[in-house]
């Protein structure tokens, strides 16, 4: 029986590469990284960098690093078209090895205020601007296909996302880094101000990476998207996107 990883939605792993060269860089690489293997392919990794030696500040990260074969352990989305169900509750709920949260929430009426297709089916579609307009978090998708999972950029047209040939699509971002290349991003408060984070990164040697960072606390400061970029890169990650984060970041 396969087991699954969830992207639980309110969605659901060894060396390190520098591609910095600065010291947050080698912080990051040389640190004593706590491991736990959770399955067969899933390892969860655990640091807290303290002494404001990272960025700066003091910062509390986990991540799994799972093997994206799609057999032993695959991806999954759960979800609840108009609840407000808790990422832990959607893991034990569907047995997960491990859960992180997914895409943006519908506060006032539950669900996704993004665009989700499950299995075929389209749970939540896209709550757009007065004048049309996707958000930012509506302009990449992580798409899942026979439990292997990838990232997609919109590419511009209208009902992009329904036309993706993926039975299981969610949508999400900020877009961090695609194939290399980092996106650009603007300075609005959410990019530009610390929060706690989570984050999907896809390395090169077919592993995937789910992480979180805590924060607004004095022990975990939070990261803003532009240090978020740079710290999926050093871990190794040629692409990487913003999943929802604040108070929702959990990983379970």
């Amino acid at each position: 029986m396969l087991k699954k990883l969830f992207f639980a939605l309110a969605l659901f792993i060894s060396g390190f590469s520098a591609f910095g060269q600065n010291t947050d860089s080698i912080t990051v690489i040389k640190a004593k990284w706590q491991k736990n293997r959770v399955a067969k392919q899933v390892i969860l990794f655990r640091h807290h960098f303290d002494q404001k030696n990272l960025f700066a500040a003091n910062e509390n990260i986990s991540f799994l690093e799972i093997k994206n074969t799609g057999r032993k352990a695959v991806f999954a989305i759960s979800t609840e078209e108009k609840e407000l169900v808790t990422t832990s509750n959607f893991g034990l709920r569907d047995t997960a090895i491990a859960a992180v949260n997914g895409n943006f929430f519908d506060v006032k009426n539950g669900g996704s205020v993004d665009f989700v297709r499950v299995n075929g089916k389209i749970i939540n579609t896209n709550h757009l601007d007065k004048n049309g307009n996707r958000a930012r978090h509506q302009e990449a998708a992580v798409v899942m296909d026979k439990g292997k999972i990838s990232i997609k950029k919109w590419d511009g047209s209208t009902g992009w996302e329904t036309k993706l040939s993926e039975q299981n699509v969610l949508l999400n971002g900020p877009l961090l880094t695609l194939n290399h290349v980092d996106e650009t991003l603007d300075t609005t408060g959410f990019n530009r101000l610390r929060h706690p984070r989570t984050c999907l990164g896809l390395k090169p040697n077919g592993r995937v990476i789910l992480l979180t960072v805590d924060g607004r606390n004095e022990n975990s400061a939070g990261m803003s998207l532009f240090e978020l970029t740079k710290l999926m890169r050093w871990l190794g990650c040629t692409s990487a996107i913003n999943f929802d984060g604040g108070g929702s970041t959990t990983c379970g």
